[in-house]
């Protein structure tokens, strides 16, 4: 009896659920039906134009810093405390400059001591040729052997070989007390120091930082397209937001571009030299610029508002009929608000320029001038 009642209740259920889906998918399925043939009768109105001819100036955009063309610490070549500091920061200094002066003491005697060496060995190789010298006119009387002569030619070489040792280490001394004094080996200013008097420096401790800021220089990355239009001797017009007046605008040349492209970005690296003789500008600065490359000339053009990515592609909706048509085009320059149209529309097309965010393929459409008000059908 359970069992039956059970079965009964089980089918009764099912019938109910069946019903229910059935009347929930007719109704999803009807308001469906009405949402399309209302898309389909509603005709959207949009902004249109032809594609237009001209002549078109493509400019390339980058950011970057400008860098001084020279820029480096400058370090001791010998251990020592620093006695003087002879530079401050800021401090503009020519090369060759002196910069910081270390202890010289332990220096100064070392050097007096390899000089002393050195005197000594050449002192005792002129004693040495002159001996030699008389021994051999007295071997010529038979005065002397041959053997003692031979000696003295040996003592002679040492003697030589001595004197080139005392030498070496006379330079090496010379050159240790002459890195007591650090000087730069170039012109610049002193960004850094790092220390004061007083600290003890070890060899190779960084002690300034200096930078010749007379150039400074922009390394930009040049697209595939456009290489064939930048070369060295080209004029970029820098922007630096951070400055202000004159110095916000600057002029650069390009000096050199790469003969190959980098494999993976498929751009060409560029360097771009500005003349800061004047001092005006300030070196690591961020700053925009723009290349002015050769201007095209008749070229088929759209305003940028046409264009709709679709799949990583760009797309225009052109009127075929009154109806909205998407296009695959191939463009060139973008920029200034217009794109340059290598293929995909002729100047006989009407592009959708704007209200293509309500369209989708097929959709109807109506020509207006303003996105309120219609125009006359003569404007299409």
């Amino acid at each position: 009896m359970k069992s039956g009642k059970t079965r009964i209740f089980l089918i009764i259920a099912i019938i109910l659920v069946a019903i229910v889906g059935f009347r929930v998918v007719t109704n999803v399925m009807g308001r469906s039906e009405k949402a399309n043939k209302s898309r389909q009768g509603t005709v959207v109105s949009v902004i249109a134009e032809s594609p237009s001819r001209k002549t078109i100036v493509p400019k390339i955009r980058f950011s970057g810093t400008l860098s001084p063309i020279w820029q480096a610490d400058v370090a001791a070549k010998v251990d020592g405390r620093i006695e003087r500091v002879l530079v401050q920061e800021g401090q503009a200094v020519a090369a060759g400059d002196d910069l910081v002066v270390l202890e010289q003491k332990d220096m100064s005697a070392a050097y007096l001591a390899a000089e002393g060496v050195y005197v000594d060995a050449l002192t005792n190789l002129e004693k040495t040729a002159l001996d030699l010298e008389r021994y051999e006119k007295l071997l010529k009387d038979g005065a002397v052997s041959q053997e003692s002569v031979d000696n003295l030619r040996f003592a002679h070489a040492n003697a030589a070989a001595k004197l080139d040792a005392a030498k070496g280490a006379l330079d090496a001394a010379q050159s240790k007390l002459g890195g007591t004094t650090v000087s730069t080996p170039r012109a610049g200013i002193i960004q850094k120091r790092y220390y004061q008097e007083g600290y003890y420096a070890k060899v190779g401790t960084a002690l300034f930082n200096i930078a010749d800021i007379s150039t400074l220089l922009a390394k930009i990355d040049v697209p595939e397209g456009y290489i064939a239009s930048v070369a060295p001797g080209g004029t970029v017009e820098f922007v630096i937001p951070s400055m202000a007046g004159e110095n916000k605008t600057a002029r650069g040349t390009i000096t050199r571009v790469a003969p190959v492209a980098d494999s993976t970005s498929r751009t060409f690296e560029a360097e771009v030299s500005i003349d800061n003789r004047d001092g005006r500008l300030k070196g690591g600065v961020y700053a925009d610029a723009v290349i002015t490359t050769k201007a095209k000339e008749n070229v088929l053009t759209v305003p940028f508002s046409a264009i709709v990515m679709r799949d990583d592609q760009r797309t225009v909706y052109v009127i075929e009929d009154d109806t909205a048509v998407r296009r695959v085009v191939n463009t060139g320059y973008i920029g200034d608000d217009l794109v340059e149209i290598l293929g995909g529309i002729t100047e006989k097309d009407l592009v959708i320029t704007g209200g293509q965010n309500k369209l989708r393929e097929g959709s109807k459409v109506k020509v207006v001038d303003r996105l309120d008000g219609e125009i006359s059908t003569d404007n299409k």
